[in-house]
């Protein structure tokens, strides 16, 4: 009788266990939209071009490993004025795709005086096809595919933020 019941007990918490295991994700990035919780702070953005136009966004800060992780994925929309700032918290090489991104993107990469260094255009919704910084980057930002082409911008432009004006000094 007690050994039925150790092995009753056993195999109930086994099994509680792998479905309790089994229902976490490996990876973040494994989580449904509907699941996850990943919140972004935002702040104005201005970007100068080499004629001397500025042009200014809202963007949404990725800070944190979850942030840099999630970025614009599962958004349906995003208004013409806005985008997201990835800080990498040092310069390194870098790789991006577009895996469960729904929007076509503009992708600016950033040195860490905030010089646009290399731009990738329209990046493909959806491809998980690796995007290079080309080199090592501080920072990219993210915009509506078409914006680059649309306002000019071009590997040259400075980009200035609260974010990167508070590391420049450092």
């Amino acid at each position: 009788m007690v050994r039925e019941t150790f092995f009753t007990v056993f195999k109930s918490a086994a099994l509680a266990l792998f479905l309790v295991c089994g229902a976490v994700p490996t990876s973040f990035a494994a989580q449904t939209a509907s699941e996850q919780t990943v919140k972004f702070e935002s702040e104005p953005l201005s970007i100068k071009t080499a004629k001397g136009e500025t042009h200014k966004f809202s963007v949404e800060l990725a800070l944190t490993e979850p942030q840099l992780e999630f970025g614009l994925m599962y958004r349906d929309t995003m208004p013409a004025d806005h985008g997201m700032l990835f800080d990498f918290g040092t310069s390194r090489p870098v790789m991006m795709w577009m895996k469960n991104t729904k929007l076509s993107l503009d992708m600016l990469f950033l040195d860490r005086n905030g010089v646009i260094i290399h731009i990738q255009e329209n990046a493909v919704p959806f491809s998980e096809a690796i995007i290079s910084s080309g080199g090592p980057i501080a920072y990219v930002i993210e915009l509506n595919g078409g914006v680059v082409k649309k306002l000019g911008l071009a590997v040259g432009d400075k980009v200035t933020s609260g974010t990167i004006s508070a590391k420049l000094g450092k």
